[in-house]
């Protein structure tokens, strides 16, 4: 079994910090942990999970994500630690920092996207258009 390195709560707070201090979206942005306990189970997922790395990355942007565990920047603060979490493992991140994340990201917040979908997003980059169904 590869020995992985898995992100701390402290870690992922700190990357809240940064989201929201380089990546400003509304002047009301402030770094605040809501749910330590929201935190530690999408860590927990993350670690738990078998799979690769990419997968595993998948778990804890999704669960990151949906957690919802910051007053803020939370797609933000999920996609920095998942891409950490990918690098420090020696894995391939492909997915550019830029504006066109923010819809992906929200597709993962509304469950559009299957874990093995989002896997491959943070491999190799490609994923399908997000688009919300209308009843």
């Amino acid at each position: 079994m590869t020995h992985r390195i898995y992100l701390s709560e402290e870690d992922v707070i700190a990357f809240n910090r940064v989201a929201l201090d380089v990546l400003r979206v509304k002047k009301a942005d402030r770094p605040e942990l809501r749910s330590r306990q929201k935190l530690g189970a999408a860590l927990e997922a993350c670690r738990s999970h078998e799979g690769s790395v990419h997968e595993k990355a998948a778990v804890l942007l999704s669960r990151l994500v949906k957690a919802h565990a910051f007053a803020s920047g939370n797609r933000r603060t999920a996609f920095l630690a998942a891409k950490e979490f990918v690098l420090a493992n020696g894995g391939r991140f492909a997915v550019p920092d830029d504006a066109k994340n923010a819809k992906t990201l929200q597709g993962i917040r509304e469950d559009f996207y299957t874990v093995e979908e989002i896997s491959r997003w943070i491999e190799d980059g490609t994923i399908k258009e997000f688009r919300r169904h209308h009843a």
